[in-house]
């Protein structure tokens, strides 16, 4: 059996991680974490966490938190600083090793993930910025689409020869139009969600139920729940429409005679969002779709939910941006990766106040 040189392994990890003990002193700490402190193993172990990121240190804040609540804790987006003044943004994770909480294992994630979350705060702004041109596209442009269409019918039924098809396609045009300003509506519809206990599964339930019977109908679906999940908090028939939208998507990148999407449904409780500035958000719910389809081209997967981006020939551009409408409104995140084997969307939502204990 081959012997594991565990020094050698911690030492190989990419990015800063350190022991702690439960008073905060440094008992290890791998060659990464030498270079964010800046100095050598042996002058960093036995010294005080402060000594190198300060009394009021978000990393030194994290810990006692873990400490105090005797669990693991992720914290996405933290600013940190050295006491040298070295900022950096990292994702921080944060477990106890032992039974006695006497130990603690700290690691400094590099930020892409963090990256992701300012993205989702992009989408946020972009949605709304949609809403307001929507319902002004909506007025400005109903009125004359309509004389338009009357003025086309009027000419057909007056015209001769070629003038008949020039009326014909006058017509046709003012029609597609109206039908994007249809779609395009649905963002100044949408109202503040109305935040009421729902069960996830029941609603994820539905989407593919309704998807079966229709634009899914050749696709295997694979469902892969937590059953202890908490109700969520929001609008079930908003969020229906959301996983109706993203099973379209995955339906129509996936080969009929393969087609497969996977479901996944888990909690992690020790896991908070800081957005942006002090804000913070506990998004525990945890819902992922997977799809076996063609994948999102490169060129386009950062901007996937901004409005009129789409990889299809007669593709809007308009469904994804309403799937960060919704999510948006009722306080979570969305994101989305792509590989040529597949596209996976992962939501997180937060749990209802009222039920936050109860099972499903």
């Amino acid at each position: 059996m081959q012997i594991i040189d565990f020094a050698h392994v911690w030492n190989t990890i990419p990015f800063p991680a350190f022991i702690i003990n439960s008073e905060f002193i440094i008992i290890e700490g791998n060659s990464a974490a030498e270079q964010v402190v800046q100095t050598s193993h042996n002058q960093m172990s036995g010294k005080a966490l402060s000594v190198f990121f300060g009394i009021n240190s978000v990393v030194l804040e994290t810990i006692k938190q873990v400490k105090r609540e005797n669990s693991s804790l992720s914290q996405y987006g933290i600013e940190v600083s050295t006491i040298d003044r070295v900022s950096f943004e990292c994702n921080l994770h944060i477990n106890p090793l032992d039974k006695n909480n006497e130990n603690y294992l700290l690691i400094m994630q590099p930020n892409s993930f963090a990256q992701k979350i300012n993205q989702s705060s992009s989408h946020r702004t972009s949605a709304r910025s949609v809403t307001a041109m929507a319902s002004m596209l909506a007025h400005e442009i109903r009125n004359p689409l309509a004389g338009i269409s009357g003025a086309a019918q009027l000419l057909a039924m007056n015209a001769i020869d070629d003038d008949v098809e020039l009326a014909d396609m006058i017509g046709q045009e003012t029609k597609r139009i109206g039908t994007l300003v249809d779609r395009f509506e649905v963002f100044s519809d949408i109202r503040p969600s109305v935040r009421n206990a729902y069960n996830i599964h029941d609603v994820l339930d539905r989407a593919i139920r309704s998807s079966s019977a229709g634009f899914a109908s050749s696709i295997k679906f694979e469902k892969q729940y937590d059953p202890s999940l908490p109700n969520a908090s929001g609008d079930a028939d908003q969020m229906l429409q959301v996983f109706q939208n993203i099973l379209k998507n995955a339906c129509e990148a996936i080969s009929k005679d393969r087609g497969k999407i996977k479901i996944c449904t888990s909690y992690n409780s020790g896991v908070r969002y800081t957005i942006s500035g002090d804000q913070s958000e506990i998004l525990p719910l945890q819902i992922e779709i997977i799809d076996n389809g063609s994948g999102i081209p490169d060129n386009i997967i950062n901007e996937i939910f901004e409005p009129f981006v789409s990889s299809k020939v007669n593709g809007t551009g308009l469904g994804l941006a309403f799937v960060s409408k919704i999510i948006t409104s009722h306080g979570g995140l969305i994101e989305c990766t792509s590989h040529n084997a597949g596209t996976k969307f992962i939501l997180r939502l937060p749990v209802s106040k009222k039920s936050s204990k109860d099972k499903i």
